[in-house]
């Protein structure tokens, strides 16, 4: 999560230096964000969407795009949502091994959307079948995958981030095809 930290404050600040006539265009005044940013646990995040929206979440339901906006309203910069319930996550999120109900995943957040997913992945062979079991999947489907895992892998984490998200977000952009160079609709598939 540093890393991913450091790479968005980097993208910001790169962006504030060098692109100052462009934003001014746009009439985008950027600031930086600081490090580091809050951390929040997944059921922190549903207590706050439950006290500011109408659509009341259980524990264990994903977060609508009404609640993130809630949320965000209510931290007001990038943050991280942590401690996501095992069940809604990949078969290969973590989870804690005092608390399997809870995996070691985490999204990054900005005030007005998801800009990212991660996860420390889990690296046992055995636990790995498991999961996949647990989520109603076949290991034999995996078996390319599960390979690797049979004679040993390290510890070991992985993120995602939508590049459009962030210059969405960034230079606060109405829509996400805005910030696609070559967008596609349900009436347009090609450039």
């Amino acid at each position: 999560m540093e890393l991913l930290e450091d790479l968005i404050v980097h993208v910001y600040d790169h962006v504030a230096k060098t692109c100052g006539e462009h934003l001014a265009d746009l009439g985008v005044d950027l600031a930086v964000p600081k490090k580091p940013f809050p951390r929040i646990s997944y059921a922190e995040a549903i207590e706050i969407a439950n006290r500011t929206i109408e659509e009341k979440l259980a524990f264990g339901d994903d977060l609508s795009p009404a609640a993130e906006r809630a949320i965000g309203n209510e931290i007001g910069q990038h943050y991280f949502i942590v401690d996501w319930p095992t069940e809604i996550r990949p078969y290969y999120a973590m989870p804690y091994p005092d608390r399997p109900e809870i995996c070691k995943a985490f999204d990054l957040m900005h005030p007005r959307m998801e800009l990212s997913s991660g996860a420390q992945r889990i690296h046992d062979h055995d636990l790995l079948v498991e999961r996949i079991r647990a989520k109603g999947l076949s290991p034999e489907a995996f078996e390319f995958y599960l390979r690797a895992f049979r004679y040993g892998m390290p510890p070991h984490a992985g993120w995602g981030l939508g590049i459009e998200r962030l210059v969405m977000t960034m230079l606060d952009l109405g829509n996400i095809r805005e910030a696609v160079l070559f967008p596609r609709d349900r009436h347009r598939l090609t450039p």
